[in-house]
């Protein structure tokens, strides 16, 4: 199955699990999974949430992206992966200057 992300609007998501600033998002759902690819722009953060029946994968494609999870600070690149998996809690925050980009991948929903 070929999904598209250039044939998908961006939404712009404000204050995203309670953090700051906004996010991008081209979202593809079924019953399975979740796959995104989403814009971070500078300042901007993810709130911290809990994975309560699912895990995520975030790799990133452009970028810088600091993740904290499970209270440990992680400083993930350009072609590095961050992993959240069930039960466990995470946010994003990007201190740079420039956009980071990101394909994220939430299973099973």
């Amino acid at each position: 199955m070929l999904i598209d992300f250039s044939k998908i609007e961006a939404e712009k998501i404000e204050k995203f699990r309670g953090g700051e600033g906004h996010i991008f998002s081209r979202s593809f759902q079924d019953e399975d999974n979740k796959i995104c690819l989403g814009v971070l722009p500078p300042k901007c953060s993810s709130g911290y949430h809990k994975h309560e029946t699912n895990s995520e994968v975030l790799y990133v494609v452009k970028g810088i992206i600091r993740f904290v999870c499970e209270g440990q600070e992680e400083i993930v690149k350009q072609g590095q992966i961050h992993y959240c998996p069930k039960a466990c809690s995470h946010a994003m925050f990007n201190d740079g200057d420039q956009d980071a980009e990101y394909l994220a991948i939430v299973s099973p929903m």
